[in-house]
């Protein structure tokens, strides 16, 4: 007792209250209610804790029984303390080593080398369907299918010949006639002395993993099929697009048999690559078709076209497992039709070129009417004159539109700066005569361009104010200046808005001179000049 205790009999005397006090707290009541109750009763047998001189809790078992004087009052009591803290460790270490096995979602359950169940935990039974009471004690065999009676038996026979059964996938049978698949591991189990006493199997119903193991190699199988009758370049990409599963180039791109993550630098263009992913994250967030044609590098190394079409493959849960597409060489219609806009777009600055010159023409012959009847000196300056000589000027304008088209390299728009300035030299140019000076100052936006439906209008007005202002501004005057401003106008108010329509950018057009001015009784309602009508 003295040991157990951790103390030394000539150096401390063993009362009943010094016993307690080596009781561990939370026992003593119970120790000191045993112990009276074992003065009316002879005896007592019981487990408790102490807490022993060097502080270590400990777990004793304590068989002991009260000696009674001849008068029957208890004299003392004797008995025997045993430690039995290891014990009660290994009885928990066992418990928790059960409490594993039987709340485990896989099978598992021990027989004997005659293939009795001595053992069914919880999830042999939802496994195969049988409870532990229907089970224990019958032969392993009667989860074997007919086709593989036998097989456990011949397991068992490996497992006694120390031959290791890990992760062995057969079929076993339910207890409602259902086959399952199954993945065993067999391990032997000792008694204490070191002899085969039995064996421990732990089984995992596999059978979802089959099925999907079956649906994906018929996949590959349509798969290959697929790529072997088709013309078309074959892909599979990952959920993300991170990595190429496979493909099939058909010797129009370059073939990927494993898993590829550098197919974007690898077939995409540098400078395509931003679009090309951008189309790609949207699918992937809508989980819809990617669809798109690109430029892609070609086995040979040559810059071609592709037209690819990939759909999402999803899983019961609506996740996306992998895409599936398909790719056309579309090289040489991208090069007709990229020839048929050279065509196109040359077969427009001809027309351009032809319009300008037949405007050309008739400002000619308008130049050639007027000259007729500027040697008659009745009519030298009448309304006729002003007219053919206004005329040319409007035709002059619509030329230059068209010879600014021919010039540039798009035929659908305009340089409307540039050709403003050609515009204005030319009428200056017309109209300034003598010792007249008149300066031309302009102050335009660079590069803006304008269709044809604007640009005609707005090329007219422009026409007819700066006639107006060097026919009429400067009647007595040797010097003068018209200026002439094109600028952007932003709206303050757009400036942050998403609408589009709101972000339309508008321009304005002024010209203006620093002449006589407008007379004050000026009503331009009561004009009815050609000219003023095309401004107004």
């Amino acid at each position: 007792m003295y040991r157990i205790f951790g103390l030394k009999p000539q150096e401390f005397e063993m009362t009943y209250d010094t016993f307690l006090d080596y009781v561990h707290p939370e026992d003593r009541d119970y120790v000191d209610k045993a112990v009276k109750k074992a003065l009316n009763e002879g005896s007592f047998d019981i487990n408790y804790r102490i807490v022993s001189a060097n502080g270590e809790e400990r777990v004793v078992h304590s068989q002991s029984k009260v000696v009674f004087s001849e008068k029957n009052t208890p004299v003392r009591i004797r008995g025997i303390i045993q430690d039995i803290t290891e014990h009660i460790k290994g009885e928990e270490k066992i418990q928790h080593l059960a409490n594993v096995v039987e709340s485990s979602d896989d099978s598992i359950f021990s027989q004997s080398l005659k293939g009795i169940v001595t053992s069914w935990n919880k999830g042999a039974e939802q496994v195969y369907g049988y409870s532990a009471e229907e089970i224990l004690g019958k032969n392993v065999s009667t989860l074997e299918p007919e086709n593989l009676k036998g097989e456990i038996k011949k397991l068992i026979e490996r497992v006694k010949n120390n031959e290791k059964i890990r992760y062995y996938e057969t079929l076993r049978l339910r207890k409602d006639g259902t086959l399952i698949n199954v993945s065993v591991t067999l391990s032997p189990v000792f008694s204490s002395s070191g002899e085969l006493m039995a064996v421990s199997t732990i089984a995992r119903d596999i059978t979802e993993r089959k099925r999907a193991d079956e649906v994906l190699r018929k996949s590959e199988e349509r798969f290959r099929a697929l790529v072997t009758a088709s013309s078309e370049v074959i892909y599979r990409m990952s959920p993300d697009w991170r990595c190429m599963n496979r493909l099939c180039g058909r010797g129009f791109l370059s073939d990927t048999e494993n898993l590829n993550p550098t197919w974007l630098q690898e077939y995409i263009l540098p400078e395509d690559q931003p679009y090309v992913t951008a189309v790609i994250n949207e699918a992937i967030r809508t989980k819809s078709i990617f669809e798109l044609e690109h430029r892609v590098r070609q086995a040979d190394g040559s810059i071609g076209w592709t037209s690819s079409r990939a759909v999402p493959l999803l899983d019961k849960n609506g996740e996306i497992i992998e895409w599936f597409g398909a790719s056309s060489d579309i090289t040489e219609r991208k090069q007709a039709e990229e020839a048929l806009a050279k065509m196109d777009i040359a077969r427009q600055k001809e027309i351009h070129h032809r319009i300008k010159n037949n405007l050309q023409v008739i400002s000619s012959l308008l130049d050639l009417t007027a000259e007729r009847f500027n040697n008659r000196g009745c009519i030298q300056d009448s309304e006729v004159l002003k007219a053919f000589r206004e005329s040319q000027d409007r035709v002059i304008s619509m030329a230059l539109i068209h010879e600014e088209l021919y010039k540039g390299e798009g035929f659908e728009t305009l340089n409307f700066s540039s050709y403003i300035e050609e515009l204005a030299e030319n009428l200056l140019q017309t109209y300034v005569v003598g010792n007249l000076d008149i300066n031309l100052k302009m102050n335009l936006e660079e590069n803006a361009f304008f269709d044809m439906d604007t640009a005609v209008p707005l090329g007219m007005i422009v026409n007819e104010l700066v006639s107006n202002s060097l026919k009429h501004a400067f009647p007595d005057r040797k010097e003068g200046e018209i200026r002439i401003e094109l600028y952007k106008e932003e709206n303050g108010e757009c400036t942050k808005s998403i609408n589009e329509d709101c972000k339309i950018t508008n321009f304005v057009l002024t010209v203006s001179d620093n002449g006589v001015g407008i007379p004050e009784k000026f009503d331009m309602e009561s004009i009815d000049t050609l000219g003023m009508q095309l401004v107004s």
